[in-house]
């Protein structure tokens, strides 16, 4: 009887976790959904009725719009790959490197520059000076590298990663002390492999990071050709908006550019390449995040 009732109890509670993950999956998915329909319907459409979850009026006239500069969107997308993989190798290998540093006990400053690095998440310099600094002093103006140094350090993925060196035994490295390698060496060839997980997780949230960038466009970038993808698109939509009200103004009749469609269409073009990242990255993203988390 009581193997029966246990039976039942385990049968009930899949059953409702089945339903409440589907209803989540559902509410997770139906966003993207109502992205893709509001992409390819009709600009007329949207402005008399609103966004729908089902196409009514197919149009492409948005993706028609946006590619009208495909030359553009195709170097925004160059610079943004660029920055992406380059910013994300070497701020996974410094944060990385920082943290297997912060985290050997027999570091004499271990608990000087942990204090250090803490206390730069709690106050900054604020905005002005920081501008000041990298215009001024660090000449960010119109250079690419604008774009990627600001986002090298990370003192969050930091303590992720020093969490997750502590469930990696001390007889490791103290073994490969014995063999003769240096501490460059044990962190190149044992320390990073042994940490897969949480390096794959800390370089999925680096390379969002970095696709997701528009904010160091906006305050450092004023040659087109170095925009980066997020930037470029907000730029389209505010000429597109910024040409409708001066047309208004001056009472002339144009044609009008399907802004509404095309942001939906422009997140698809943003989110494309970037969603194929978590196929990859998804058997350590579970392990790498709690075994940082609980030990950070």
């Amino acid at each position: 009887m009581s193997r029966r009732k246990k039976t039942l109890d385990v049968i009930s509670f899949n059953i409702i976790g089945y339903v409440m993950l589907t209803l989540f999956s559902v509410v997770c998915i139906l966003p993207f959904w109502m992205i893709i329909v509001g992409s390819i319907t009709s600009e007329r459409y949207i402005t008399a009725h609103g966004y729908s979850l089902i196409p009514v009026e197919f149009s492409t006239e948005s993706f028609r719009y946006i590619m009208n500069d495909a030359k553009g969107i195709l170097r925004a997308y160059g610079v943004t790959t660029l920055v992406t993989v380059v910013g994300t190798f070497f701020g996974v290998f410094i944060n990385a490197m920082a943290a297997y540093v912060l985290h050997r006990k027999d570091f004499k400053f271990r608990n000087f520059f942990s204090f250090y690095f803490f206390f730069t998440t709690l106050f900054s310099g604020g905005l002005v000076p920081w501008y000041i600094l990298c215009v001024k002093y660090l000449h960010f103006k119109d250079k690419l590298y604008a774009l990627i140094l600001p986002g090298l350090v990370s003192v969050w993925n930091m303590l992720i990663i020093k969490g997750f060196l502590g469930s990696i035994p001390d007889a490791v490295t103290e073994s490969a002390y014995i063999d003769g390698a240096n501490d460059f060496r044990i962190f190149i060839q044992i320390i990073l492999p042994l940490s897969t997980p949480v390096i794959a997780t800390i370089s999925l949230f680096t390379a969002l990071n970095y696709w997701n960038d528009w904010y160091n466009s906006m305050l450092f970038i004023n040659n087109e050709k170095l925009y980066m993808l997020q930037f470029y698109l907000y730029k389209l939509i505010g000429s597109a908006q910024g040409l409708l009200i001066a047309a208004d103004k001056a009472g002339v009749v144009i044609d009008r550019p399907p802004i509404q469609s095309t942001k939906m269409a422009m997140t698809l073009i943003v989110i494309g390449p970037i969603i194929f990242l978590y196929p990859f990255v998804q058997k350590y993203f579970v392990k790498g995040i709690t075994i940082g988390a609980v030990k950070g």
